[in-house]
Order: structure tokens, then sequence, then C-alpha cells
């Protein structure tokens, strides 16, 4: 790892250092992205700072281990988990401490093999392409299989075990999932929990917070609600979030996303009708209101 290639100094301006590296950017635009979250970006800000001032310590010639920082998240389906992983891998990157600053993104299906022999070079070719970057490996907890003796994911954890700690200066780790299994995963792997550092939990957004994503994802894609379709969408939430398979901002896209189509279909069904930029853009009550969610006989 070579995080700056500057003669030692003496004194550092914070201030320049920051702008230097352009890391603010990167948290201002992590900002910017997720609505909410603010345990979760007040400790990005944490080890941001940490590994600047381990890149100063450096520049000055002071003797320094190379921080952990593989990674641990924790919850919910839609929950920004993803897109943190990938402002991290820009922040480290920019810092000096990985080469490339990629996110390569597996599950377990792309670690372990079906047969005797396979798990290995599955393992170690997500490895080699993940070097010098971040592996995000999400559900991690399906790794392990205790329950099923030709399971071949405790070669793969094995084989990530021995990474993790040997490769350390070279690729950065995270493994996500929901947070009771992930619990479990770590009693029952130990190895892992060692070796993690910044252990980080992303809760559920708040309904109010949950309608504030909708509105800036339809502010992104050049729609958005009349005042009438605003109230119907704070109606949906209250109902969708009691209802099973609910996946935080990623089931509000889908709710848009459907919404879009019902408008699409109102419009053309009146194929008479003069559009303005205002009609193509507006989504209706009515393209909410249509929505399972308020069936009386749905759960």
């Amino acid at each position: 790892m070579d995080l700056d290639a500057s003669p030692m100094t003496d004194r550092v301006s914070l201030r320049e250092e920051l702008e230097a590296v352009g890391i603010e950017e990167i948290l201002t635009q992590l900002d910017r992205e997720l609505i909410g979250l603010k345990p979760v970006k007040t400790r990005i800000r944490e080890i941001a700072s940490l590994l600047l001032i381990e890149r100063i310590r450096k520049r000055m010639n002071l003797t320094t281990d190379v921080p952990t920082l593989h990674m641990s998240f924790t919850g919910n389906p839609g929950t920004g988990k993803t897109t943190v992983a990938l402002r991290i891998a820009s922040i480290l990157h920019r810092l000096g401490f990985v080469r490339r600053g990629h996110v390569v993104s597996v599950t377990r299906d792309e670690l372990v093999g079906q047969y005797i022999g396979h798990t290995a070079p599955k393992t170690k070719e997500v490895l080699k392409k993940a070097m010098g970057g971040v592996l995000f490996i999400d559900e991690a907890y399906y790794l392990n299989r205790p329950d099923n003796e030709r399971d071949y994911g405790q070669e793969a954890i094995e084989i990530l075990l021995q990474v993790m700690e040997s490769q350390r200066e070279d690729l950065v780790v995270i493994l996500a999932g929901y947070g009771d299994r992930m619990e479990k995963f770590y009693a029952s792997n130990p190895g892992f929990r060692s070796r993690i550092a910044h252990h980080i939990d992303f809760p559920d957004y708040s309904n109010d917070e949950l309608l504030a994503i909708a509105e800036l994802m339809l502010h992104d894609m050049n729609y958005k609600f009349s005042d009438e379709a605003r109230e119907a969408f704070i109606r949906y939430i209250a109902a969708r979030v009691t209802q099973p398979l609910f996946s935080n901002a990623r089931s509000i896209r889908n709710a848009l996303d459907r919404m879009r189509l019902r408008q699409a279909n109102r419009l053309v069904a009146d194929l008479d009708r003069m559009l303005d930029a205002d009609d193509v853009m507006s989504l209706q009550a009515s393209d909410v209101l249509a929505s399972r969610v308020f069936l009386k006989d749905k759960s």
C-alpha cells in the first residue's frame, strides 16, 4: 500500500489534505444520495477521519500498522448497504488504502461450488477480481449451512478468512445481511468476527423518510406527485410497511415504477387528448390508489 509518495513533513494542513484527496465530495454525495441513516453516515465519516490521519502519520514517517478495514453491514433490504459500500470503496481509493477502488458484489452462488473441487477455484477467482478494492458479500450467512453435510460453504469460508488476514493491505471485505442472521453466522464462525473492525447497522427508514426518498426518486426521473397523489402515497406507505416482504427504498422504487405504468395507461387511454409536460410528469391520486395495498381483502 502506497499512501503517499510525498517526502516526510513536520506540519500538514488538515483542510488542504482533505481537499487534496477529495473525500468530502464523496461524503457530500452520500448525504445527497441517501435520506436519513444518520448513524451510518456518522460512522463513515469517523472511518474516513481515521484513514485521513493514518495517511498523514505515514507522511510524517510515524510508525503505524495498517488498520483493519473489513466491515459488517447489518439491516433489512433496501436500506442503502450497497450504495454505502460503493462510496466507501471510493474513499479508500482516494486515501490510498486500496489500489483500484472498485466493488465486486457477490452472493453464495458466486463463491460456493456444487461438487468436490469446485469451490476453491470459484472463490479464488472472485478474490482475484476483487483484489485492490472491496469484496461485498451479500447475505453472507448463506455461506454456512451446517445442517447439510454435503455443503461446501465451509471451504469458501476458510479461504476467505485466510485472505482477509494475509491480504488485508490489498482487499477490504464487507459482509452484509439481516442483523439476527449475521449474529448467528458470527457465533458459528468466530474467525470472521475477529477480523472485522467495523460493525455498522442500517436502520429501517421512517415513513417520512420513505416519502422523501420517493420524492427524490421522482425528481431524478422528472416526475412528481400531484397534491392529491402525495396524500395518497402517504397512505400507501403507512399500509405497505406493515405488509410482508417490505424492502424499504427498494419497495418504494418498485411502487413508483408501477404507478408510472398506471399513469402511462391512463394517458394513452385518451388518444385525442393534447398533452403538455405537466401531464406526463404528474402522478395523480388514481395512479396511487389503484395499488393492491388498498384492497381490503389483502393483508
